[in-house]
């Protein structure tokens, strides 16, 4: 007589060989999507703290000018730019930006010497001359009607102030009119200066929620124009 085979079976032993390579291969395939999943957060947020990090520094590296050349305006220029500050603070605690910038150490003052004869300098800064975009006439545009190409190879963030669309710079005079062009989706937006910066160009929350990437706080490929 023949031993009756048992009926007992390993669990999964019900798999075939073909069975067991599909099941192989969709755990493969949900491993790579969630690594895929991962990998571009991580990248988008990297996008994001850059922005952040450079609009920080930016303002900081202002408010320490402001502070090393004080004029009758420097109180409230510096209360408006902490404000800004920290609204930017929050939102990189908000995006997972890690660690802090630390603020710029103030610019040295050298002492004034007396003049020959005598004389000393009354210690008031000396005010330097607007700069005016090479090529430029005075007081206005190309004379192309497209608008003088300036900054070459700027990137552009954003300055944290609230309100309608405009933008804040150290290059231009407040009242300049700018046209910034974001090349790597062709939005444009045209502003005008209305407070002082450190950079060529900064666009406050209105203006560049108007010409960004989705999710990105630096425009890395811009095109700016001065238009009036």
């Amino acid at each position: 007589m023949r031993p009756r085979r048992s009926a007992y079976r390993r669990p999964g032993s019900g798999l075939t060989g073909r069975n067991r390579k599909v099941v192989i291969a969709l755990a493969a395939a949900a491993l790579a999507g969630g690594a895929l999943a991962v990998g571009t957060g991580m990248s988008n947020a990297s996008t994001t703290c850059d922005g952040l990090d450079r609009s920080l520094r930016e303002n900081q590296a202002f408010m320490a000018e402001q502070r090393a050349h004080r004029t009758a305006q420097t109180d409230a220029i510096l209360r408006n730019r902490q404000a800004v500050v920290d609204l930017i603070n929050v939102q990189r605690r908000q995006a997972g930006c890690g660690g802090d910038i630390a603020a710029p150490a103030a610019p040295a003052t050298t002492a004034p010497t007396a003049e020959p004869g005598g004389t000393a300098p009354t210690g008031k800064p000396t005010t330097a001359p607007t700069r005016q975009p090479t090529g430029a006439p005075a007081g206005g545009t190309a004379g192309t009607g497209a608008g003088e190409v300036v900054c070459k190879g700027s990137t552009v963030t954003l300055s944290g102030e609230a309100g309608a669309p405009f933008a804040s710079s150290g290059t231009f005079p407040v009242g300049t009119r700018l046209r910034v062009t974001n090349l790597d989706n062709n939005k444009s937006i045209t502003v005008t200066v209305q407070t002082t910066s450190g950079s060529c160009v900064l666009l406050n929350n209105a203006a560049f929620e108007q010409v960004r990437e989705p999710g990105k706080f630096l425009i890395r490929k811009a095109v700016i124009e001065r238009v009036g």
